[in-house]
């Protein structure tokens, strides 16, 4: 009687396995790129359902709409939504940017090619959006007639008519980017580039003339006007010497300048006291001159990616967003007293939003919970922001402060998306062999009886940081969904947040003796390996491993220096040999030539003769991240040693999968791969 109950128990547990899907955890709408008309009264973001990239809005007091009808799952991504200054007019960019070679995203090998465009569309009109030209970064005129946008590294303006014929705002060298109008219409400032320094250039609309703003050997960028337009703020930092590699990993020294708009002359009101740049300038707004006359900026010099607020002049420096958390960004109120900022400020392994005077400081927390929430953003008096939660994805949602709760903009309805499904991830934390703390969601569903396969994923960058619920950018929301998937079949998936992520603090990131130069994370990856082999409810001998980009690079890392733990790995688009000058992610990593032979020594090609295990591997090449060829030379290798290899090719997809298909074919492909090498 005891051996048909506890069959009929197993057969049961099966039951549930088989009743779940890849669909009902990835087949859901994402929302993002939210914008407000100046007013606040009109608002328009974009949605992606399927692959099916849309725009919508919500005009007043009316119900959200469709703005556009995009049917198809064709990998055209949908950005840069702009209103005009009344609010009226829309504008958008569709289609992603070329590679080296000049060529657009076009995953689903449309025939006719594609183009990366601007499109119009007056939001009171029933007819399709125009596409006015082939560019990015649209930008309104103030008076809302024309706009300016970038194409070819230069800035040209344009009409909103369908047959306008787009001209040179102005001819200057370099890459001129991020032009912004004067307070008053009359000027453009702007960025100029030029390779190994960079200016800022202010146009003049009125006599047609550019004139430079203190120019120097340095790298300036991110201006921004004072309030009056009678100064302009920039960010200085050292321009590149004979010789000088690029290390991106590697802070850099930076400063804060004041420029007369008019004299031109500028001075430095502030300097970091380390190399506290780089990272910190790579958020939305580096550099913010509010409406209160306060200059906002992000450093790390207190460890953590955090905001200070200053007056002008470089008097009353005070950290505003203070205590252990990064800060990634921020919003003002409408009346330019307080700033909105999202972190994982006392929730180290969600993002959270919070309220922080922008002279005194003194953070309160505005939501909290098991959610995430991320990117906040003002329409007039009402403050949004994109929210997720264990079993809901990315949605627009309005942020009642009082309560400290959200309301859904748009009520999304996805038959085959089920959030039943998933489990409640649970925070793992573990140690490395060295003492190093690293965190982790662990997924696994108790409701499964007896052992089962562990898993080992492994986020990219390498600056991520997985979160106890969907996250907030695409790839890692799909990533999250795949591992909430492996869990219902029967798996226990641990995330691990390795050294070099972000989340943890600047010397975390910036751990000794990563990547090329001595794989220091990896010891994270077996770390979380045994974790999993030591729950009750794994086989030991049953570890695989998966991940993309740094996250692959870390997966064959693993099936080549110990094969005992990992007996299969799942590859996306990795990095397998660090010492190869790819023209891609490896020369990020400002390697001399002094130090191939470690790079060599930190990737999986230096230990193939111990490699047993097989390995799916999965690249689109029309990778701009990481080349193609890392995966030709791997899989290559891999056969002549008579390894088992299964490729999983995707034409002309990019590093980033565009198409909802390419990601139910990746992740069906690693499902049946791990089913067939671990169960």
């Amino acid at each position: 009687m005891k051996n048909c109950i506890l069959i009929l128990f197993v057969f049961l547990a099966k039951v549930s396995i088989a009743q779940t899907n890849l669909e009902q955890f990835l087949n859901h709408p994402t929302e993002s790129n939210f914008v407000s008309s100046s007013d606040g009264k009109n608002i328009a973001w974009t949605i992606n359902d399927a692959g099916k990239r849309n725009v919508m809005i919500k005009t007043g007091s009316d119900l959200p709409r469709m703005l556009t009808d995009y049917q198809q799952d064709d990998g055209q991504e949908i950005s840069q939504l702009a209103f005009s200054p009344n609010g009226t007019k829309l504008v958008f960019v569709r289609g992603g940017g070329a590679n080296q070679k000049g060529q657009n995203p076009n995953p689903a090998s449309l025939s006719e090619g594609t183009e990366q465009a601007i499109y119009f569309k007056d939001i009171a009109s029933k007819t399709v959006p125009s596409k006015i030209a082939q560019g990015h970064s649209p930008l309104f005129y103030p008076d809302g007639l024309k706009i300016l946008f970038a194409k070819g590294g230069q800035i040209y303006e344009t009409s909103l008519e369908i047959n306008a014929a787009p001209k040179l705002l102005f001819v200057a060298r370099g890459s001129n980017y991020n032009p912004k109008f004067s307070p008053n219409g009359n000027e453009v400032l702007f960025t100029s580039d030029r390779g190994d320094h960079s200016f800022i250039g202010i146009y003049s609309l009125v006599t047609k003339k550019i004139t430079w703003v203190s120019p120097d050997v340095s790298n300036d960028d991110s201006p921004n006007w004072s309030p009056d337009g009678k100064q302009v703020a920039f960010i200085r930092t050292s321009g590149i010497k004979i010789n000088q590699l690029v290390n991106y990993l590697d802070g850099s020294k930076f400063s804060i300048w004041i420029a007369d708009a008019d004299a031109l002359t500028a001075k430095m009101i502030w300097k970091s006291p380390g190399d506290d740049g780089g990272f910190a300038q790579s958020t939305p707004k580096p550099l913010t001159w509010t409406a209160g006359n306060r200059i906002l900026f992000y450093s790390e010099h207190t460890g953590w990616n955090h905001i200070f607020s200053m007056n002008p002049d470089g008097s009353d420096l005070k950290d505003i967003t203070p205590g252990d958390g990064e800060v990634e960004t921020f919003a003002l109120d409408a009346a330019g007293q307080n700033i909105y900022f999202d972190g994982n400020r006392e929730d180290i392994d969600r993002r959270h939003l919070w309220k922080s005077n922008a002279v005194s400081g003194n953070p309160v927390a505005v939501t909290a919970g098991d959610g995430i929430e991320m990117y906040p953003a003002f329409g007039g008096t009402t403050l949004y922001c994109i929210r997720s939660t264990t079993n809901g994805t990315r949605m627009l949602v309005k942020v009642e402060e009082t309560k400290k709760a959200t309301a859904p903009i748009n009520v999304q309805k996805t038959p085959s998306f089920s959030g039943t499904v998933f489990v409640k991830p649970e925070q793992a934390i573990f140690k490395a062999a060295d003492g190093t703390t690293i965190h982790g969601q662990l997924f696994i569903d108790r409701k499964i009886s007896g052992k089962r396969p562990g898993v080992v994923f492994m986020h990219g960058g390498p600056h991520r940081q997985m979160l106890l619920g969907f996250h907030y950018s695409d790839y890692y929301s799909n990533s999250y969904a795949f591992n909430q998937y492996l869990a219902s079949q029967g798996y226990a998936v641990v995330a691990v947040n390795y050294r070099d992520g972000v989340g943890y603090g600047k010397d975390f990131r910036r751990a000794k003796n990563q990547g090329p130069r001595g794989a220091s994370e990896y010891q994270d990856v077996v770390a979380a390996a045994k974790f999993l082999q030591l729950l009750p409810e794994v086989d030991g001998n049953k570890i695989g491993l998966w991940g993309g980009s740094y996250g692959g690079y870390l997966t064959a890392m693993g099936l080549a220096r110990n094969p005992e733990i990992f007996k299969a790995g799942v590859d996306l688009h990795g990095v397998h040999d660090w010492s190869f000058d790819a023209q891609d992610a490896t020369n990020s990593w400002g390697l001399g030539k002094n130090e191939m032979d470690l790079a060599l020594k930190s990737s999986p090609n230096a230990d193939l003769s111990k490699w047993t295990g097989p390995v799916l591997m999965v690249h689109g090449d029309d990778d701009r991240n990481v080349q193609f060829q890392q995966t030709i030379d791997l899989t290559e290798k891999l056969r002549e040693k008579n390894v088992p290899v299964e490729l999983l090719v995707l034409p002309d997809e990019i590093h980033g999968f565009l198409r909802y298909e390419s990601w139910t074919k990746v992740y069906n492909a690693a499902k049946d791969f791990f089913d067939r090498k671990l169960k």
